[in-house]
């Protein structure tokens, strides 16, 4: 009965695949020299780490910016900060594709953009509370999280072939046009809320940003939460990071690279599409939670070990399954256990932990890089045992009050 007291408008698809966009470019943007790490660094005459530090310059300049970004989300809202994130994006995104062949300013024009993620990525919750009913917001959180691994995608998939059809110049002069477009679709489509709140009164009260922040620091489940998304995160920065360097010393090139990395992501998508509808229907999120850690297990024990190509890319792909779909539900589950708590405050943390520990296990993984033949097995059996600890962390999560409320009034 309680369903009928508010409404729910179907202009909310509208803003989600909106931001969607936006999302999907800007991780482009962060992803575009993955596959293309040696010719790269021959192309500017530097080293494959100064081109990781093109990708790692995100995740540098997010710890810096993650709790500014989520404060201006949950008080300006999500035109501004979603704005200031897209604004950004477009002019540093068209900056690096006009001055292309100068790695300093590729350098500038990543940190750039990478200063405009936070306001967008950290907004995903926030979206999905403002214009979506609970049952729906896990749906929500995962389609805005699929649109993070179509961007993923896209840059892996496409760049490798880009760059060799129009050069590396040409490929983010392209890239530079569509950044700036996306905002401007933003711009135009963008509403800040609905007329009337999607849920309840009760439900829609907050709390201010550093008075939850200093709550959810007091609750273990966030705090093992956090962790688990900073060895899953971690580990997802570092493979696609890495993945052109993990696959080379077998014997694999650079387009089977950005296939191998190409497919990890379109088994996210197909994770982020079924699993997060799944965990709202049975209104649960923990089981779906462990069920990930699992099977992101065996993905990335194929991913470490495989000598074929079909091995590999069976790897990559359930890897990205099991692990991509876990972030959607944990992001909700997270926003869950922290309300009254903003969403932008819960969604930050966990996304800083991911970008903390994505330096970690970026550099951790070129420093254990075997000097004889560039092997990356040995950091990458620690990233194993570290995912097996995450799923014993998982078994100690306890549901959320939010979806048990729901429980009882169905």
């Amino acid at each position: 009965m309680e369903q009928t007291e508010f409404k729910v408008y179907g202009y909310r698809w509208v803003m989600l695949l909106t931001f969607m966009f936006v999302v999907a470019i800007n991780q482009l943007l962060w992803i575009t020299f993955a596959t293309i790490t040696n010719s790269a660094a021959k192309f500017y005459g530097v080293s494959d780490l100064s081109i990781g530090l093109l990708s790692m310059s995100f995740m540098i300049v997010y710890i810096v910016i993650s709790i500014p970004a989520s404060w201006v989300i949950d008080t300006y809202g999500i035109r501004v900060a979603v704005g200031i994130g897209a604004a950004l994006m477009g002019i540093f995104g068209l900056l690096r594709g006009i001055l292309a062949t100068d790695y300093t300013w590729v350098l500038i024009s990543q940190i750039g953009i990478a200063v405009g993620q936070p306001f967008i990525l950290n907004a995903i919750t926030t979206l999905a509370a403002r214009w979506f009913p609970i049952q729906e917001r896990a749906t929500a959180s995962g389609l805005g999280t699929l649109a993070i691994y179509l961007g993923i995608f896209l840059g892996l998939a496409l760049t490798p072939y880009l760059a060799i059809k129009s050069g590396i110049s040409g490929m983010l002069l392209v890239y530079g046009i569509v950044s700036v477009i996306s905002g401007v679709v933003f711009f135009a489509v963008a509403k800040e809320r609905p007329p009337s709140p999607p849920c309840r009164a009760d439900q829609e009260e907050r709390s201010l940003v550093f008075d939850g922040l200093k709550d959810i620091l007091r609750q273990r489940n966030f705090i093992f939460l956090m962790l688990i998304f900073f060895v899953g995160l971690g580990i997802f920065n570092g493979v696609t990071t890495w993945i052109e360097d993990i696959i080379r010393p077998r014997g694999f090139s650079s387009p089977q690279a950005g296939i191998t990395g190409g497919l990890m992501i379109v088994g996210g998508i197909i994770g982020a599409v079924v699993f997060p509808p799944l965990s709202d229907h049975y209104r649960k999120r923990i089981p779906f939670i462990s069920l990930a850690l699992a099977g992101a297990i065996l993905g990335l024990v194929g991913i470490t070990f495989a000598t074929t190509y079909g091995l590999l890319l069976g790897s990559a792909f359930v890897l990205g399954l099991f692990l991509l779909s876990s972030g959607p539900i944990g992001f909700q589950y997270g926003a869950e256990i922290a309300n009254p708590a903003p969403e932008g405050t819960s969604n930050g943390l966990l996304l800083l932990m991911g970008q903390i520990s994505g330096i970690v296990f970026i550099f951790g993984m070129d420093s254990f890089k075997s000097p004889v033949t560039g092997s990356m097995s040995a950091a990458l059996i620690v990233l194993i045992g570290l995912m097996v600890i995450s799923l014993l962390l998982s078994t100690r999560l306890k549901e959320s009050t939010l979806m048990a409320e729901q429980e009882t009034t169905h």
